[in-house]
């Protein structure tokens, strides 16, 4: 078959199905996506420059409209090229709606069925909006959340087929969009992601960071440290964690950029919290360690003595699926998207996302009942084996593409 996938991020959200493919062989993979550093055997680069960029005189309301229909062109007359100059025409096409790629590919492959993932649809009124009462809602706010969706809703009017990867995000669609979206569970490969006690035994090295086998490890990871992932709630609540185990050590992961929401109004979010809790946390014992490479990620999940996963109502990440498949013995918030994945009292602890002290309740109760430890680690493992594996992803992917090519 021939493939032709669109993200702006190569290769986004598609890597585990690219490779996939590329071993079943005999496809022809193209990729148009932005320029990166980005490469993966079988398969075809083909970059796409935006030639338009909002101007002073947008609304600021529509600049992310603007840049998505300055994509949408931008990867169409990249296609255009493929078809009238390399006589390139796929038999299905395989992209994410957010970024307005896919918005006129249909123009350029009339016929030809797209797969679009449809990741999440914004509301002025629940979810991530209005949950943090520490960040209130601006009152223009509203207007600024229903633009947001205008790409959703251009995409949803559009021939074709939708995905997504957990009920949660299904559901925040309109009831009329949610038939056009199938619910493909995202795994991970459960034998990279799995648990070793024997990690604890000995030294552990995390960029730099040596954590002793005495030591009670709590981890924290999230692409950038940030209030939609719980970074200020987690950080008030390590002064009563680090009081009451001397042993505690913690390792937090993550960048000082803003994957969602907004900027403090100066410095870092790293900067705002460690400035509000000064001298009643002791540094010699809590790490940012930054980006760490994966299989060092890996290592420090399987060594964590707790770890702590917290998220606004919003797309939940993949290191959550990577704790469980690891069997990390997880301390969860009670939102949706982490309810979907973690159980109370079964596969993790689940607490009040704007609660330090509950936060921090379930990391201390976690240190000291090893029974209950042990028992979330193994239920959390056979979860994921249940549920998250790559595997079965990636034989239902296959045959959902199957089934829409048909």
């Amino acid at each position: 078959m021939r493939y032709l996938f669109v993200h702006q991020n190569f290769p986004g959200q598609f890597l585990h199905i690219l490779r996939y493919l590329h071993r079943q062989g005999g496809h022809e993979i193209v990729f148009i996506s932005e320029a990166n550093e980005g490469a993966l055997p079988g398969v075809r680069r083909v970059i796409y420059k935006p030639t338009r960029q909002p101007g002073d005189t947008t609304h600021p309301s529509l600049r992310e409209l603007e840049l998505a229909l300055g994509r949408a062109e931008a990867v169409a007359r990249t296609a255009n090229t493929l078809r009238n100059n390399l006589g390139y025409v796929p038999d299905v096409i395989i992209g994410h709606h957010g970024w307005g790629e896919l918005l006129n590919i249909g123009d350029v492959y009339p016929g030809v069925p797209v797969l679009g993932y449809f990741e999440f649809f914004y509301h002025a009124d629940r979810y991530d909006v209005g949950f943090d009462p520490e960040f209130p809602a601006r009152p223009e706010l509203a207007a600024q959340v229903r633009l947001k969706n205008a790409v959703n809703l251009l995409a949803l009017n559009l021939p074709g087929f939708g995905q997504t990867p957990t009920e949660f995000q299904r559901n925040t669609y309109p009831d009329w969009a949610r038939r056009r979206i199938a619910l493909l569970h995202e795994g991970v490969d459960l034998d990279l992601c799995k648990p070793d006690r024997q990690v604890a035994r000995k030294p552990v090295e995390i960029n730099g960071v040596v954590i002793a086998p005495q030591d009670k490890l709590v981890t924290f990871v999230s692409r950038d440290l940030e209030p939609y992932r719980g970074f200020h709630s987690f950080m008030r609540a390590l002064p009563r964690i680090l009081d009451e185990r001397a042993d505690a050590r913690v390792i937090l992961v993550g960048g000082d950029g803003v994957s969602y929401g907004t900027r403090p109004a100066a410095g870092t979010w790293r900067e705002v919290m460690l400035q509000e809790l000064g001298d009643r946390i002791d540094l010699s014992r809590v790490h940012f360690v930054g980006k760490v490479e994966y299989a060092r990620f890996r290592v420090l999940l399987q060594r964590s003595d707790a770890h702590v996963y917290l998220t606004y109502p919003f797309v939940a990440s993949w290191s959550l699926r990577e704790a469980m498949a690891t069997g990390c013995a997880i301390v969860g918030s009670r939102t949706a998207p982490v309810e979907e994945f973690v159980e109370d009292g079964r596969t993790g602890r689940l607490v009040s996302f704007l609660s330090p002290v509950e936060i921090a309740d379930g990391v201390l109760e976690l240190l000291e009942d090893r029974k209950l430890a042990q028992r979330l680690r193994k239920n959390a493992r056979l979860k994921a084996e249940a549920s998250l594996s790559l595997d079965d992803y990636l034989h239902n992917y296959d045959a959902l593409i199957q089934d829409i090519v048909k």
